[in-house]
């Protein structure tokens, strides 16, 4: 059993690794692109909605595909899998932050805005002390959605050959001829999600208090 559990162990750290570099970047990329979507220049708006549109409408594993092997056959460059893999990540993950976030702008009603201009806020005042604290509260639950997803999609970079704790599994399984490793693999991720599930029960829990 130890020879199943050390190298996945190690591998895990692989995809957590993936998880938090992935977050650390798509959370904040996605504020311009919300911003470019709401734009009122309207071809900046239709051309980021187009790129949200191509992004979120192909699937994840073949933007994994493209990031990689698409500069060596375009450019005859190559570079790092794993960087590729977060590059990929986190341009897909940040795409639908940006839409969690202008649902959750969206939401405000205008009266609100309304009522801010009339007390003397000015636009940046009245978003960041009356609109964003409200739509932090309302996105929570999507974003923990999202960011759940995100610990099981990790898996999806092992199509580049990096040794994330899904390629793992698969290894061991095949050496041993046993589906063990992956039912052990099924167990880590669900402890990750566990983790991340109470992490965001918490999160919401304190804005409740602080409401």
């Amino acid at each position: 059993m130890s020879k199943i559990i050390f190298p996945m162990l190690s591998a895990s750290v692989v995809s957590i690794e993936v998880f938090f570099l992935t977050l650390i970047f798509s959370v904040p990329l996605g504020f311009p692109l919300v911003a470019g979507r709401m734009s009122r220049f309207k071809i900046l708006s239709y051309s980021v909605n187009a790129f949200l549109l191509v992004i979120r409408g192909t699937p994840l594993i073949l933007q994994l595909i493209a990031v990689y092997f698409g500069p060596a056959y375009i450019f005859k460059i190559s570079y790092d899998r794993f960087l590729a893999a977060i590059i990929a990540l986190s341009v897909n993950y940040a795409c639908y932050f940006a839409e969690i976030y202008r649902g959750g702008i969206q939401s405000i009603p205008c009266g609100q805005y309304e009522a801010a201009k009339v007390l003397g806020y000015t636009k940046m005042q009245t978003f960041f002390r009356i609109v964003l604290p409200q739509v932090v509260k309302r996105i929570v639950p999507a974003m923990g959605n999202e960011v759940i997803t995100l610990v099981k999609d990790t898996a999806l970079v092992s199509v580049l050959g990096i040794a994330e704790l899904f390629r793992t599994a698969q290894t061991s399984s095949s050496r041993l001829f046993s589906t063990m490793p992956i039912f052990i693999a099924g167990l880590f991720y669900f402890v990750m999600n566990w983790l991340v599930s109470s992490a965001f029960i918490l999160i919401e829990k304190k804005l409740d208090y602080y409401k």
